[in-house]
């Protein structure tokens, strides 16, 4: 048994004794310390694009849906009756102001007016053998040839006859305007709608037949609906002076019309807590339809010094808006940020950025902050 234990404790020894030795070999040995380990490398910055904050003076506008309304919108109708004898301009077409459109037969008017003249022709010579024998009758009455009786019966006669010329006078007046009336002219420059009377229709005067419907198209209205939160904003400005607006047509390249801001209404809508306003705009080239949808905003001030970043610059967490700032010695800052008015491609920011700050306009997706950055853009101004 004891030469059995001699021999076990050997063999222990000797395979401790190796196993120091292969640790030895390789490095593995108490010698080896944390002081020996190569340091791990610093992080690399990366190379972002950066903006200078803009400060500047800014329009300030409100915006809203709104409908084009026409100016004048009137149903032509005549007013001598009669067949309809002929419509001289055709349907939708453009017209202007006194141009004619329609003409009634105007035979029994055309003799109506023939028929006062000669009545006025017989009372001008009827009138003309009273003065006449109102001028003989003085000179009798004079040389005492004729009684006074006599002399005021002749005076009368000629007053009468003075008289009726001026009826006659006045019903070939009434003549001419009927003859007139066959004739339906535009009242104002637009253009025509669907005709409702084919020609050979009886138009009657009494009724009011529909001809046509005529709207101006130039200028024309713009009409919305600000809300009364809005309104005290909008009536200071339109106080003020003038309030130009700009009229977008949604999904149309052409540039936003001019207008000015022309009526604010007196009332607040009960039920829908707005109020009606109007803008009025050139619309020359007839392009814009009354009831057309477009969009119109309202230039109600100017806002001084904003300071303004690309709307691209900004990211969103569960805390709002944010910028990419970089910081001390390039490091990345997070700034939750206020959103005001936007210019173009530039928003104000309210809050939560210096002028002098420089803003990481991209790689947003791969940097956070802390990180080390290298600016590249931007100006020269020193952190």
């Amino acid at each position: 048994m004891r030469s059995l234990k001699i021999g076990l404790n050997g063999t222990l020894l000797a395979l401790a004794v190796a196993g120091g030795y292969l640790l030895a070999q390789h490095g593995w040995g108490a010698a080896s310390t944390p002081a020996d380990a190569a340091p791990s490398p610093a992080p690399q910055a990366m190379p972002v694009p950066v903006v200078d904050v803009v400060k500047k003076t800014i329009p300030i506008y409100l915006e809203y849906s709104a409908r084009t309304e026409a100016i004048r919108n009137v149903t032509l109708r005549a007013k001598a009756s009669g067949y309809l004898q002929e419509q001289l301009v055709a349907d939708g077409a453009d017209v202007k102001a006194g141009d004619l459109l329609y003409r009634i037969d105007a035979s029994d008017y055309q003799a109506a007016l023939d028929q006062a003249t000669a009545q006025i022709q017989r009372d001008e010579a009827s009138l003309a053998y009273l003065r006449s024998n109102l001028s003989r009758g003085n000179e009798l009455a004079s040389n005492g040839y004729l009684a006074k009786d006599g002399f005021d019966q002749r005076q009368s006669a000629m007053r009468q006859g003075e008289a009726s010329l001026a009826m006659s006078r006045a019903a070939q007046h009434t003549a001419e305007l009927n003859l007139k009336n066959t004739e339906i002219r535009a009242p104002f420059t637009g253009r025509l709608g669907r005709n409702q009377a084919p020609e050979g229709t009886l138009i009657t005067s009494s009724s009011g037949t529909p001809l046509n419907n005529l709207v101006q198209l130039s200028p024309i209205y713009i009409t919305f609906n600000p809300s009364e939160n809005e309104m005290a904003e909008i009536q200071k400005a339109f106080a003020n002076g003038t309030v130009e607006t700009e009229v977008v047509i949604p999904g149309s390249e052409e540039k936003p019309r001019q207008g000015k801001l022309t009526f604010i209404d007196n009332a607040v809508e009960r039920n829908t807590g707005t109020v009606a306003a109007r803008a009025t705009i050139e619309n020359s080239d007839f392009s814009l339809l009354p009831g057309q949808y477009v969009r119109i905003r309202l230039h109600i001030r100017e806002l001084p010094d904003a300071l303004m970043v690309p709307q691209t610059a900004l990211g969103s967490s569960q805390f709002g808006k944010y910028v990419y700032v970089v910081g001390k010695d390039n490091l990345v800052e997070q700034r939750v940020v206020l959103l005001g008015p936007a210019d173009g491609d530039l928003v104000t920011l309210t809050s939560g950025v210096n002028e002098d700050d420089k803003i990481i306009s991209g790689n947003l997706q791969k940097i956070f902050p802390g990180v080390p950055v290298q600016p590249v853009g931007g100006s020269d101004r020193q952190l």
